[in-house]
């Protein structure tokens, strides 16, 4: 896709190039056929200083910009850019002098009552108009390399997201499907259709994260639905002294989201919000409308809970704010806060 927009760009630059240069050509014979007397030699002069400034910039802005300018050669690249002013200068008077005979000669007649000779004033008027091109054709060369730039940085921003949500699939803790597992074992022997339906919903699961999340954005309501799957197989694994209130919405608008955006935080309110010894507590709740979707949890931090734990915990966490900040810069309010015993989060995304 990057080198599809490349070749766009460039098809769209060089049409625009093309419309000037028909236009450049075109507006003198028109000027000349509507208010002229018919001498095309003005208008050959035209062209042939123009042919002459277009050479001056295209070679700037092709060859010698990329090539010397912006790969640190700049002494190259100026004396290589006198020699083509030079040059220029004298091919171009030569096409005048022995092929325009009129011209010379109205020019010599012209001469004869100015102070300053003409090819003084061509010479002034040559190097000043080429100084003018050469610095334009600069211009143009740095601003392209400073697109292609952040096209290559956007790029690496994409190789960088996806490597991101590899890694926060992961963070979708291994034990966690070994503990699902062995309480599906265990159910299997107790109720039959609660462990079916139980591995109904871990097949979901394991297919949203391999498969599903890869395409790219996913819709709201898949998102919704691994969400219910996953928190569905946590409450195999916790007891009734926890305290769990969950408020997803059965049914949202057509919306269109980055995967795995609310995964961590849920998976770091189970991991730090459930205590076997003492009263604890997980709140979970989303609410959606066409402009934004605001989610939020809440937990007890259990005192069991383990330093080593905790920076596991950070940096899945640290990896959705790096996500978020990339994904949604400026369309995005995420606040953490965190008592002695209750860990908050809340963040909010505008869909606009």
């Amino acid at each position: 896709m990057f080198m599809a927009f490349s070749i766009h760009d460039k098809w769209i630059k060089w049409l625009l190039h093309s419309i000037a240069w028909v236009i450049v050509v075109i507006i003198p014979l028109y000027i000349d056929n509507a208010f002229g007397d018919g001498n095309l030699h003005r208008v050959y002069g035209f062209y042939l200083h123009t042919a002459t400034a277009a050479l001056i910039f295209y070679l700037g802005y092709l060859w010698l910009v990329p090539s010397f300018y912006l790969k640190e050669r700049q002494i190259t690249y100026f004396v290589i850019l006198v020699a083509i002013i030079i040059g220029t200068y004298y091919i171009s008077s030569f096409i005048e002098q022995f092929w325009f005979d009129d011209m010379k000669r109205i020019a010599e007649e012209v001469d004869k009552d100015q102070h300053i000779p003409r090819k003084v004033f061509g010479i002034f008027n040559h190097s000043v108009s080429s100084v003018l091109l050469s610095g334009f054709a600069m211009g143009l060369g740095v601003l392209d390399k400073l697109k292609q730039n952040e096209k290559r940085q956007k790029e690496l921003e994409k190789e960088k997201l996806n490597s991101e949500l590899a890694f926060l699939k992961s963070q979708v803790s291994p034990h966690f499907f070994f503990n699902t597992l062995n309480n599906i074992y265990t159910l299997i022997g107790i109720d039959t259709d609660e462990a079916q339906e139980a591995v109904l919903k871990l097949s979901k699961l394991m297919r949203y994260l391999l498969y599903d999340s890869e395409e790219g954005n996913s819709s709201l309501q898949e998102e919704i639905s691994f969400m219910n799957n996953y928190i569905d197989l946590m409450k195999l694994r916790i007891s009734s002294k926890v305290d769990l209130k969950i408020s997803l919405p059965d049914s949202v608008p057509e919306i269109s989201i980055a995967p795995l955006l609310f995964i961590a935080f849920i998976e770091n309110a189970f991991k730090h919000g459930i205590s076997y010894r003492e009263h604890s507590f997980i709140e979970i709740g989303m609410d959606v409308d066409q402009e934004t979707i605001r989610f939020e949890t809440r937990n007890s931090i259990g005192k069991t809970s383990t330093e080593g734990e905790g920076r596991h915990s950070g940096i899945g966490l640290e990896n959705v704010k790096k996500r978020l900040t990339l994904l949604y810069p400026g369309k995005h309010e995420l606040r953490i806060s965190r008592t002695n015993d209750t860990f908050r989060v809340k963040l909010e995304i505008n869909l606009q």
